[in-house]
């Protein structure tokens, strides 16, 4: 099937056909090889040019009616940085090596910022760590996002080119090199794609196009996008497309899609994943969204993946960290009371809340593979002031009881980068802004934690790391001689152990696993008891989180983690039996 294209260059037969919707523009010229080149103008706003003789290495942007130029936000690569000319790349010339995929009941995810993942901090740098995490039991990666933002160091969420890997990690070759390297080793690579708003430097569209964005409505980062309009739907529908067809990523996992509203029939989630269902069937798409809802997750009769395949569990982690450290301010608070029934309420079915106090949708009806659960991940890190590792906020045995609980548990697992060793370095909030807008970003990081009772004092605020310094990234990079000290060599033993253990007794039972799979039988005093219906087994978690011994409800089967009997202090029993 021909997936349709309307932004971006196009290779077209003798040369490269350029596009750019511009309505707030009467006229619009193409610059490329030293020339301008007028553009025809449709009655939607649409400019449209063929150059014959030109394709992969040529550089262009578009001159504005005032005499600016500006890159294509649909460039595929840049020449230099956002605010210069685009670059012209070749689709088609990657020679990639056969990949049939993973099904999804299979991942295990490790989330990673390519910056922050090898000292080089490149594409091309990632690819000689993809060993380690296939022998650790990885079988997925989640690259934070890739599109070119403003400077060279950042999280990735504030991209500006949504269709341009960021040259700072090497050209695209090199983004599909880690993709392909990612097959051979087994591994899916899955990618973080921003569609709910654009970063707040380098972004030109609001100049020529500023029908692109809602006048009525804002985000958390800036002015919101009228995804009810046309070619503002088909920007984002065929980013999703292009990630997945040029560079092969096996899934996306869209960000805060909360913020994606939109009144069209069908809304812009709902269109993107039947577009993606059509071209891709095999896709994985991931949402976080914090309304906790269940509609763009709905299985077909057969249990298939209708829309998105499954949904970032903010509950899982709030009421595991809530155990962990005891914390109980900002969104701790809405977990802190009683967490115990809440944990296992997220274990059996979910999300902790569902519908309660008119927040969430009951979803024990889905199956526990449509949920990704998280002790940490890059948010939960460094969205904290100084952008602790939960091994320095919370007590080892604790810890690693709630790895045993989250590695095993039905539900799909995913890791931050490092916490497979038990890294302990701060991955920060990280910019790379000048002048007025670097203070903005620095102050306002500040002033977000005066509502802590660890920051009230201005001098405790002060002490926040500047966003903007370079030795804030290098404090981020995960530290790889401690995976190989003695201290990494147990907890990489620990978690490669749980994997395997869930890959021979746990991943064979999930493909076909039903919704209404999990049952709370005990849930009071730091004592948890579970058991999932899954396809072709029963599993039960008996997990003590107390300082003291204690006994659980009997489990049926076979005891495969932990020992029967009573359970230790920070002990946990996981049972397996085959049903027919």
């Amino acid at each position: 099937m021909t997936r349709p294209t309307e932004w971006g260059p196009l290779a077209v037969e003798g040369g490269t056909r350029f596009r750019l919707w511009a309505p707030g523009q009467a006229r619009l010229s193409l610059r490329c090889e030293g020339r301008d080149h007028p553009m025809q103008r449709d009655d939607q706003g649409w400019f449209a040019l063929t150059v014959p003789g030109i394709g992969a290495g040529t550089e262009y942007g578009f001159v504005l009616q005032d005499g600016r130029v500006v890159p294509d936000p649909a460039a595929r690569a840049q020449a230099g940085s956002v605010h210069g000319l685009s670059r012209v790349t070749d689709p088609g010339g990657f020679d990639w090596h056969p990949w049939q995929g993973r099904p999804w009941h299979e991942a295990v995810i490790l989330e990673l910022h390519v910056g922050t993942f090898t000292p080089e901090g490149t594409f091309r740098a990632a690819i000689d760590r993809l060993t380690d995490l296939a022998a650790t039991g990885i079988t997925a990666i989640e690259i934070m996002p890739v599109a070119q933002f403003a400077g060279n160091r950042g999280w990735g969420y504030d991209g500006v080119l949504p269709y341009a890997p960021h040259p700072a990690y090497g050209p695209p070759e090199d983004l599909k090199a880690l993709v392909d390297a990612c097959h051979r080793h087994g591994l899916m690579a899955l990618l973080d794609v921003v569609y709910n708003h654009f970063g707040p430097e380098g972004n030109y569209l609001e100049t020529y196009a500023p029908d692109f964005f809602d006048p009525d409505r804002l985000t958390p980062w800036g002015k919101a996008i009228a995804y009810d309009r046309p070619p503002v739907r088909r920007f984002f529908i065929e980013n999703a497309l292009y990630w997945l067809g040029e560079f092969r990523f096996d899934g996306l996992r869209l960000d805060a899609v909360d913020h994606l509203r939109d009144a069209s029939d069908p809304e812009i989630l709902v269109e993107l994943a039947q577009e993606v269902r059509a071209h891709f069937p095999r896709a994985h798409l991931t949402t976080e969204d914090n309304r906790n809802i269940t509609a763009l997750h709905e299985r077909g009769p057969d249990g298939e993946v209708r829309l998105h395949t499954a949904e970032w569990n903010d509950d899982f982690h709030n009421v595991a960290h809530v155990i962990a450290t005891g914390e109980a301010e900002g969104y701790y608070a809405a977990f802190a009371t009683d967490p115990w029934p809440k944990f296992a309420r997220a274990l059996a079915e979910g999300f902790v809340w569902q519908g309660e106090g008119g927040h969430g949708a009951p979803s024990a009806h889905l199956p526990p593979t449509a949920f990704v659960d998280f002790l940490q991940n890059h948010d939960q890190i460094g969205n904290r002031a100084f952008g602790e590792r939960l091994l320095t906020l919370a007590p080892r045995p604790m810890v690693r009881a709630l790895m045993a609980i989250h590695l095993l548990s039905p539900h799909i697992p995913l890791m931050f980068m490092g916490e497979e060793w038990g890294e302990t370095r701060p991955f920060a909030f990280f910019t790379d802004f000048d002048g007025d807008l670097a203070d903005i970003v620095r102050d306002g990081r500040r002033r977000e934690f005066t509502g802590f009772a660890a920051f009230e004092a201005e001098a405790t605020r002060d002490a926040i790391p500047d966003p903007n310094a370079p030795a804030t990234f290098a404090a981020s990079r995960i530290d790889w001689d401690r995976a190989a000290s003695t201290e990494g060599r147990d907890w990489l033993a620990f978690v490669q152990g749980l994997l395997d253990l869930r890959r021979e007794r746990i991943i064979p039972h999930l493909k076909d696993a039903p919704g209404h799979s999990g049952r709370v039988l005990l849930a009071r005093d730091r004592l948890i008891a579970v058991d999932w219906r899954l396809a072709g087994a029963r599993l039960g978690l008996r997990a003590n989180l107390s300082p003291a011994p204690a006994a659980l409800p009997q489990a049926r089967g076979e005891c495969i983690h932990g020992a029967p009997g009573t359970v230790p202090p920070h002990g946990v029993v996981w049972w397996h039996e085959a049903t027919t």
